[in-house]
This record gives C-alpha cells, sequence and structure tokens, in this order.
C-alpha cells in the first residue's frame, strides 16, 4: 500500500452475490452522505489445485473483474456513482479486506457472500472483518436496500 492512499474513502467488498450487491447500494449512499470517494473491492484467488490446461484458458482475475462489473451494473444499472473506483485484488478475502480497513473510514460488506453452509446469519468473510478490522465496518444482510 501507498501512502497515497486517501483514507477518508468508503470500501466495500463485492462478490457479485446479493447480499454484497445490496451492500453497494448501501455503500454508495454513506459515501454520498460523507462525501467520500467509493471503492468497490472484489478479491480473487486461485484455486489449490487445478488441471494446467484449465489454468492457460481461465484467468480467475478476469472473471473477477467481469463480477465486479456485473454486481456495479445489478447494482446502479448505465447510472454509477461519479466516485467510484473498481479495485480487483489477488488473496484470501478477509485477509484482503482487514488489510484494507487500515486505509479507509468504513468497510461495507454482505452478511454472506458465495460459499458458506446455508441458513448462517453471518458469513466468515463479514465476521472475520468485524473482529479484527481497522475501521467500523457495516455488514448489509440482503434485502435491507429493498
Amino acid at each position: 500500500m501507498t501512502d497515497n492512499i486517501t483514507k477518508d474513502r468508503v470500501v466495500v467488498g463485492v462478490d457479485g452475490s446479493r447480499p454484497s450487491v445490496a451492500a453497494l447500494r448501501y455503500a454508495a449512499r454513506i459515501a454520498t452522505a460523507f462525501q467520500a470517494p467509493l471503492e468497490a473491492v472484489t478479491i480473487w484467488s486461485p484455486p489449490a489445485f487445478t488441471d494446467p490446461y484449465l489454468v492457460v484458458e481461465w484467468t480467475p482475475e478476469q472473471d473477477a473483474e467481469q463480477v465486479l462489473d456485473a454486481a456495479i451494473a445489478d447494482a446502479f444499472g448505465d447510472s454509477p456513482p461519479e466516485q467510484l473506483t473498481r479495485t480487483v485484488l489477488p488473496g484470501p478475502a478477509a485477509r484482503t479486506l482487514i488489510g484494507l480497513s487500515r486505509h479507509c473510514d468504513t468497510l461495507v460488506l454482505g452478511s454472506r457472500g458465495h460459499g458458506g453452509f446455508v441458513g448462517m446469519l453471518l458469513g466468515s468473510v463479514s465476521s472475520a472483518c468485524a473482529a479484527h478490522a481497522h475501521c467500523p465496518v457495516l455488514i448489509v444482510r440482503s434485502g435491507a436496500d429493498d
């Protein structure tokens, strides 16, 4: 991380799930209220083991970019917020978001992402971030913006 990172920004973790799209919409409202930049972040990690042929054909970073673009389109249609930036990073989701929390004012997450166990009220990433982030964390449940 560089020293010129804007600390007053609102960072929102986006994985394409319904709760993360709701978090994106909510984070945009918070950023507008705080007159702060909004950064939508999607994090990817390569599978632990994969067929070498698939590695040549598959680019997880491009997939992550497509997930982020689709979530932004789902949340805002053709009118994303002016101060929205898009970031795609490699790494473990919780650890990467906790690291980003050192350099932002607020971290916004959906209550559950893709994966995990059905019926859990709070996902492992949002739970870890709530416990270990270095800034306030807002966890948005799916349907909160309806």
